[in-house]
């Protein structure tokens, strides 16, 4: 028997100190190389976006690949990328930790939107805001002091 799943991810992760170093300017030089990331490691990319200080991942995850490891993945490919190629001249590195959400297919619509109108959703809540929103939508737990 083969292997069938689907299983939508969403992952947020920030700048570190929740720096505003991601200009729009060479943002889609970043999400064309996350991109390229997630093809070979045989992950499905539905959208990606974000905005100054942190960015919006929605995919599903090869079901041979590890969701901690993905994530590894990208942060420390995605760094030396920026770094490499000065797309981003204040950017020191990701913030430790991220999110990361399941989904139903039934959502796959709905998330795609929100994730591509992340700038006009965030002319009214903060990177913070919303990251608490999803903790609490999705039931988790989370201690305040290590939302910095």
């Amino acid at each position: 028997m083969s292997t069938y799943t689907q299983i939508i991810y969403h992952i947020i992760f920030g700048t570190k100190y929740h720096q505003q170093v991601l200009h729009k300017a060479n943002r889609q030089k970043l999400f064309q190389y996350i991109t390229g990331i997630l093809q070979n490691k045989n992950c499905h990319l539905y959208q990606i976006n974000g905005i100054e200080n942190h960015i919006h991942i929605l995919f599903h995850l090869h079901p041979t690949i590890a969701l901690s490891d993905i994530v590894k993945d990208i942060k420390l490919a995605s760094s030396r990328f920026i770094k490499d190629n000065n797309l981003f001249p204040d950017f020191i590195g990701w913030q430790n930790g991220y999110g990361a959400f399941t989904y139903s297919i039934s959502a796959k619509q709905t998330l795609i939107a929100y994730i591509q109108n992340q700038e006009e959703h965030h002319k009214v809540k903060n990177f913070r805001e919303e990251f608490i929103q999803f903790l609490k939508d999705n039931g988790i737990d989370f201690d305040e002091k290590y939302l910095l």
